[in-house]
């Protein structure tokens, strides 16, 4: 990712599925947390599998520092209602398909991230 300078902005980085294609699940949650802690705000457009998404939260929660990361706002689009996500999905390993949109940036630069079935809207505070 370009280097930016803070008073430039916010930088909104849109990673493709191609660009994610092929990367083990902690080079995809390395990429993220990289971009994130840099101020960046990052639109996944192929979202991350269930266990991604609780691994990338994990890697999260080690790295907040009350001096400088604080953490980060997550908003995905859900998989969609068509396929079988019940408890037999789940069993059968049908429900590992990843959302289809997922924004992810630093918590201390959203105020607000809110989803409804076809929106994601961010608020980000003024610095």
């Amino acid at each position: 990712m370009p280097e930016q300078d803070p008073g430039d902005g916010v930088q909104l980085d849109l990673i493709s599925a191609e660009r994610m294609e092929g990367k083990t699940s902690m080079e995809k949650i390395r990429m993220i947390l990289d971009s994130v802690h840099d101020g960046d705000i990052v639109v996944l457009e192929k979202g991350l599998t269930p266990d991604e998404e609780s691994r990338l939260i994990e890697v999260t929660m080690t790295e907040i520092n009350p001096d400088g990361f604080t953490g980060i706002e997550i908003e995905s689009f859900p998989r969609s209602e068509t396929k079988d996500s019940g408890l037999l999905g789940r069993i059968m390993g049908k429900d590992e398909d990843p959302a289809k949109l997922t924004v992810i940036g630093p918590a201390n630069q959203i105020q607000s991230l809110h989803k409804d079935e076809t929106l994601i809207s961010a608020l980000l505070k003024r610095q």
